[in-house]
């Protein structure tokens, strides 16, 4: 009985290895997460509050939280194979936590 659950484990291993792999080759970035954070600084100063590299529509973006000032939040989406802005959104603070409270609930 031990074998089967190595055997299953091996495959679930094996599986999502190929799963990532498959994920990696398909899209690279072509800019690093700091060429594209200096892009969107640029864009919109101040201070980095998230910063993720996302798939968004079959298009690979780094996508950041940059507080302009203490009221305001943009999101700035960057193009992470060529480097260029493909969204800039103006969000105040309070609509920022509306939407993060909003999402908790739609979690639950």
């Amino acid at each position: 009985p031990m074998k089967n659950k190595s055997i299953a484990a091996f495959v679930a291993a094996a599986a999502m290895a190929v799963s990532a792999f498959a994920a990696s080759t398909t899209m690279k970035p072509k800019i690093t997460m700091e060429q594209a954070r200096a892009v969107a600084l640029k864009k919109a100063p101040g201070k980095i509050k998230s910063a993720e590299l996302e798939n968004e529509h079959g298009k690979l973006i780094y996508s950041f939280d940059i507080a302009t000032s203490a009221k305001a939040i943009t999101a700035a989406n960057v193009d992470a194979l060529n480097g260029k802005i493909v969204a800039v959104q103006q969000e105040s603070a309070a609509k920022e936590a509306a939407e993060k409270k909003q999402e908790a609930k739609e979690k639950h």
